[in-house]
């Protein structure tokens, strides 16, 4: 056998595996800066005094849940297959919202395995705490199951995950009773089979904390179907328990996650008592408003309840924000209202009424310190100046090796170039941050490759079935920019153009207007477009399905046959 055939074949081996090359074998490529700005109309006009601005949290932070520690609010969201894993921010007004950290950081926590598709892994978690421990609880749905992990710090390190195999579902709850009893309360399968498509249950067990074990027998069915199973409720998921003024609250999500989706409310005088819906559920929808109003928020559910210090209630939930249609680039965010009571029962909106973009704040005091905003229209740049990688920045599923390089003295980020494409359900060389805006510019500024067979550039990716590639390689007589859209899993390369001599670096950017992307590279300045109307909506979840959000990032890669 030749040497080259033999390298050839190492090489290909390698690839298979997802495993990236050593260092001293892997060509690599450079990036100085990220650059994002948020450009969305309705953030145009900031909220008046005493108001605050919903999303609080804009882009992809599905599914959140909330606990209260004194004056100190902690929030947790779904990650999916995106890693590291379980965002989790910080507040004390509710409003301004700083991420700290993420529970899932060790590749030991999860298993985030080749072949994953983006909407699997970590669902929709719930954060606790008593005692001086935080608590999250959540779903791995390919690898671990249900699991609890802990952590003194809710900024990390957290645990690694203790399984709770009992439970057959997802979406569970932690509920410390004030009694000293521990339950959790979860989306699992009906007795019996089911009667109809998305007919499922809410599932109760008592908890062994000391053990961290459900107890053997205590499983009870407390929801069958939903509010009314008379009308064949679907997917009733999301639940958590409360427990205020002499009763047990149990919220949860109905309809499924899309425009349907609703929070219905439920309640007993004890958790051995039946379930009771309230007359006037639901608690929170938009599904009754008209799909054609103007600037609408859609599918809102998923909501989780908070006490302030002060007595008051209020609610965090999902929305999404179309730009056309029920297309939507962002993924499904954080949304905050408060909560009122009616005879004895919580509600976050009354019937047929609009999610408020402006609301009143609540009555506490804004931090002295704005953290990095979240929601509004703002500029966020990456000039790769520290030691660390920022918190914004995540990567799809995990790779046993990492593959970037931080140069804090050079200020740029060296990507080395696995040949790994985005089209495959491995971990590509792919550095993301969430789309948090319908309309955006996103760039970023890199050495042009030198080795054959390597691309590099910028990337707005949904999944590895739907996304878009816009990248720079080295061809015989030069340079040539290129932008490749992914569709139905099919490969298209929509546009190219070759680069003139001369130049060692390029600034590669995207923007979002409406239905329509624009691709753009600059060599000396002038901003040359390589095609203004591309769609899209091949990013919106309507497209593409799932549950996550487009992100926007720099990505490398090599032909697994270049040498």
């Amino acid at each position: 056998m030749s040497a080259r055939l033999t390298i050839r074949l190492a090489v290909l081996l390698l690839a298979a595996l997802a495993l990236p090359c050593p260092a001293d074998d892997t060509p690599s490529v450079a990036f100085d800066w990220f650059r994002y700005e948020g450009r969305d109309p309705q953030f145009e006009t900031p909220p008046d005094p005493g108001h605050y601005q919903n999303p609080v949290l804009a882009g992809f932070y599905p599914d959140p849940s909330i606990v209260r520690v004194g004056a100190d609010y902690y929030l947790v969201n779904s990650s999916f297959a995106y890693f590291p894993g379980l965002p989790i921010f910080h507040s004390t007004d509710l409003v301004h919202w700083k991420k700290i950290g993420h529970a899932l950081t060790r590749r030991g926590q999860l298993t985030f395995e080749n072949g994953q598709g983006i909407s699997r892994g970590i669902f929709a978690p719930t954060i606790r705490y008593l005692e001086g421990v935080f608590y999250i609880i959540n779903t791995d749905v390919d690898g671990f199951g249900n699991f609890v992990i802990t952590a003194k710090d809710p900024a990390g390190p957290w645990s690694d995950p203790v399984a709770l195999p009992e439970i057959d579902g997802i979406d569970p709850d932690l509920f410390f009773d004030d009694n000293g009893r521990v339950w959790v309360v979860h989306n699992g399968e009906p007795a019996g089979e089911p009667k109809y498509q998305g007919h499922r249950a809410i599932r109760l067990w008592e908890v062994d904390l000391t053990n961290m074990r459900l107890v053997k027998g205590s499983d009870r069915i407390i929801v069958d179907g939903g509010v009314d199973i008379s009308r064949q409720p679907i997917w009733v998921e999301g639940p958590h328990l409360y427990k205020a003024n002499g009763w047990y609250y149990l919220s949860c999500a109905e309809g499924g996650t899309e425009e349907g989706h609703s929070q219905v409310i439920f309640r007993a005088r004890s958790l051995d008592e039946p379930f009771v819906p309230w007359a006037q559920n639901p608690i929170l929808t938009q599904r009754d408003l008209d799909p054609d109003r103007p600037n609408p928020v859609t599918s809102t559910g998923h909501a989780d309840l908070v006490q302030t210090q002060t007595g008051d209630w209020w609610a965090v939930f999902l929305g999404v924000r179309p730009y056309v249609g029920n297309h939507f680039n962002t993924g499904r965010e954080t949304f905050l209202l408060p909560v009122t009571w009616d005879d004895g029962w919580p509600r976050i909106l009354a019937p047929k009424t609009p999610v408020p973009w402006q609301p009143q704040r609540p009555d506490l005091p804004a931090p002295t310190a704005l953290p990095r905003p979240q929601t509004g229209n703002f500029v966020w740049r990456d000039d790769f100046n520290e030691p660390a990688l920022d918190l914004e920045w995540v990567r799809v599923r995990t790779s046993p090796t990492e593959w970037w390089a931080l140069d804090a003295d050079s200020r740029q980020i060296r990507l080395d170039a696995l040949p790994i494409a985005l089209s495959e359900r491995k971990q590509p060389a792919f550095l993301a941050r969430r789309q948090q805006h319908r309309a955006f510019d996103a760039s970023t500024r890199l050495e042009l490759p030198q080795a054959g067979g390597v691309s590099a550039g910028l990337a707005a990716f949904q999944s590895a079935e739907f996304h878009y590639f816009l990248g720079v390689r080295r061809v015989s007589d030069g340079h040539e920019i290129f932008l490749e859209q992914v569709r139905d899993g099919e490969t298209n390369e929509l546009a190219q153009a070759a680069l003139g001599e001369g130049s060692a670096q390029i600034v590669l950017g995207v923007e979002q207007e409406g239905a329509r992307l624009g691709f753009y590279y600059q060599l000396d300045g002038e901003r040359e477009w390589l095609k203004r109307d591309a769609d899209a909506t091949v990013l919106s979840t309507q497209v593409a399905g799932g549950f996550v959000g487009a992100t926007l990032g720099i990505h490398a890669r090599r032909s697994p046959y270049s040498e």
